[in-house]
């Protein structure tokens, strides 16, 4: 007897599980799905920082976030992706030296992602980075950082 309401119980509890899960999946579907991320060839890190600096100095023309006096900052960078070979051109138009580093994200699961040599672009200069994946490239991006003098 109590073999027999142990497994009376075991299978109400597995029934019960599977009537939940069947609700959530059905609540889950009814939610509209968030929208999609647009990934973009060039995430430029000085990029929003821009567009935000640029809004807070209309109110004095010289001052940046937080009162500070803005300095203008960060090499433009374009680049081009050429089956599984990625090129950043980026261009430095400031007075100050700008670290950049080019990131590769690969396709394929199996193919290493890879992160670029830093390299130093001074003021008034080009530079061309390059970076690869053994198949697909799914994205690629440089970061910037400042380098102190």
């Amino acid at each position: 007897m109590y073999r027999r309401a142990r497994k009376v119980a075991a299978s109400l509890t597995v029934a019960v599980l599977i009537v939940a899960g069947l609700a959530i999946t059905a609540l889950v579907r009814d939610e509209p799905p968030p929208p999609p991320v647009k990934k973009t060839a060039v995430a430029d890190a000085t990029g929003a920082g821009r567009a935000t600096a640029a809004a807070d100095d209309s109110r004095d023309g010289r001052e940046g976030r937080g009162g500070r006096e803005r300095d203008p900052f960060g090499a433009s960078c374009r680049t081009t992706i050429q089956g599984s070979t990625v090129t950043a051109f980026c261009h430095n138009p400031y007075p100050g030296t700008d670290r950049l580093q080019l990131h590769v994200e690969c396709a394929r699961w199996w193919d290493v992602d890879s992160d670029g040599a830093p390299t130093e672009a001074g003021p008034a200069r080009h530079v061309q980075l390059t970076g690869r994946c053994w198949k697909e490239v799914d994205s690629a991006w440089v970061t910037h950082a400042r380098v102190e003098p």
